[in-house]
């Protein structure tokens, strides 16, 4: 989304594994809004209130609490299933005409019934704004949306698209109250009104307020009274000293990855604080801008991805927070295939490097800038492009250096084509391969790096989009990944694992660290 580059949700590869999960006890109390209030700090913030505009990780984490969209992922679940909808479906036999029928009774939080016109309004407004910062990005596909009836939503798409029913699951899908939004522009007062599990009661720069919303109705039931969100601004140390403090029940996003190791290896039992472990599907890569003088180079490239040691970087900057990435498609995503290990190996080889750059017609030390931002990725970012650097010129082939910079300057510069090597992170929008390939590969990317592959965006991702049987495109995605890693305009390094450390009286988050990246508020229990 966005290349949603935020701080490392730090996944684990095959999904939730019981025995990696402690202080997580499974809840039984499906009372809804009857427990305790939970105070949760994080260190994203969230840059909109309104689901036309918002495109990263902080904003996505309310609109998935606050709004309901027709279908939603289930807790562990990758396969959207009905949640506003009472069912949707693809009628006929091409992928290209969707319906949903809505639930009865259906109602916003300001009481307000939900009707098709309500649907129709969401995606046309989204559209319409076309907000940079929204996710209007991710629905080129959609020709029309048509409301035979109050209660039927049928979209039209201008092409197939099997992944469409993931798109609309995602906090993409959000409906708003036509009566509260305006047509054609954005929302900016801080408020919102939606028909999701919890009411937004207040909004400001350092926390928000979340109260349940009693007359949601759909498949989430509601395990506390109340979530207050405190923003720290990526201030880490202020985070861990709230959580230890028990200022705040837990945190989620943003702690040091020594903090997080730390924790999780402190066999005391006094300290009342544990470890959650999910599952995620956030990725970062190391990004060549193919117009470049030296990056442009094949033979620069091949020598870079024969010299990266993934394993030594994922210990010594992440403190092995993270798994080395061999693979476009991250583990736990159907089409994963490790192109990277199969062609490159996972030990440094400056023997095959030194034969790439030969093969190149290049003699001497490369040199070459590495661009880092921590203000979007973290401050680990900066060590993990020096350590970058350091592994590449202790080969004696290369002359590596980094620079760091705000990341309005970052991205300004990156569609500028100033930069020849950068790094950029992903958390997807929907757990689907096509989230992982189309963006970065697909016509008018959202890297900048000048790639284009015609096998790539007029064969397989048309080919893979269109595909409704998820399990059979596969080998269309091995061979994508192969030719990325033949041609190499990124280089994958790592996927994230998912945490939160809570104090030990909170339950439930299991359910809010899967591959959907959907934080459900209402899993967590106190008490």
């Amino acid at each position: 989304m966005n290349m949603r580059t935020q701080w490392p949700v730090l996944s684990v590869a095959t999904g939730l594994a019981a025995g990696l999960l402690t202080g997580c006890g499974f809840s039984t109390n499906d009372s809804g809004g009857t427990g305790s209030s939970i105070v949760m700090g994080m260190s994203d913030d969230v840059l909109a209130t309104d689901p036309a505009s918002g495109y990263d990780p902080g904003s996505w984490l309310l609109f998935n609490n606050v709004f309901q969209s027709l279908l939603s992922f289930p807790k562990g679940g990758t396969e959207p299933e009905p949640e506003a909808a009472k069912e949707c479906s693809f009628t006929g036999t091409a992928t290209r005409v969707y319906s949903c029928t809505l639930k009865d009774g259906l109602t916003f939080s300001n009481g307000h019934p939900l009707t098709s016109k309500d649907v129709k309004f969401s995606f046309d407004r989204m559209l319409k704004i076309n907000d940079s910062a929204g996710p209007a990005i991710m629905f080129p596909m959609l020709g029309s949306v048509e409301t035979p009836d109050p209660k039927t939503v049928v979209f039209k798409l201008k092409y197939a698209d099997a992944t469409f029913p993931s798109k609309i699951a995602s906090g993409a899908g959000s409906i708003v109250d036509h009566s509260a939004y305006p047509a054609d522009a954005l929302r900016k007062d801080g408020k919102a009104v939606g028909s999701g599990p919890y009411k937004l009661d207040s909004f400001g720069k350092d926390k928000a307020v979340f109260s349940v919303n009693s007359a949601y109705k759909g498949t989430s039931k509601v395990r506390n009274s109340g979530v207050t969100l405190r923003f720290f601004h990526g201030d880490q140390s202020a985070l861990k000293s709230a959580l230890l403090g028990r200022q705040i029940d837990l945190a989620y996003r943003g702690l040091a990855a020594a903090d997080i190791a730390d924790t999780a290896n402190d066999t005391s039992t006094g300290n009342g604080i544990e470890v959650v472990e999910g599952s995620s599907a956030e990725v970062q890569h190391l990004v060549f801008n193919m117009d470049d003088p030296v990056a442009g180079k094949l033979g620069v490239r091949k020598a870079i991805a024969y010299l990266l040691d993934r394993g030594a970087l994922v210990n010594k900057v992440y403190e092995d927070t993270a798994t080395p990435l061999y693979s476009i498609i991250p583990a736990g995503i159907t089409g994963h295939h490790t192109s990277f290990f199969d062609t490159y190996g996972d030990r440094p080889s400056k023997t095959k490097a030194a034969a790439a750059l030969n093969a190149a017609g290049i003699t001497g030390k490369v040199k070459l800038t590495l661009w880092s931002t921590p203000s979007r990725y973290g401050p680990a970012t900066d060590e993990e492009l020096k350590t970058i650097a350091e592994q590449l010129n202790a080969s004696g082939l290369f002359d590596a250096t980094v620079k760091s910079v705000a990341f309005d300057e970052y991205e300004k510069d990156i569609a500028a084509g100033k930069y020849g090597v950068y790094v950029k992170g992903w958390v997807p929008d929907y757990p689907d391969p096509d989230n992982f390939t189309a963006p970065f590969f697909g016509k008018g990317n959202v890297l900048d790096n000048h790639y284009d592959n015609s096998t790539i965006t007029g064969k397989l991702i048309p080919k893979t989009a269109a595909e409704s049987d998820r399990s059979s495109t596969d080998k269309a995605y091995d061979r994508l990944q192969d030719i990325v890693a033949a041609d190499l305009p990124i280089i994958p390094v790592w996927q994230a694992k998912q945490y939160a450390v809570t104090r030990d009286d909170v339950y439930g988050l299991e359910y809010c660290l899967d591959a959907s990246t959907v934080f459900r508020f209402w899993e967590i229990k106190k008490g």
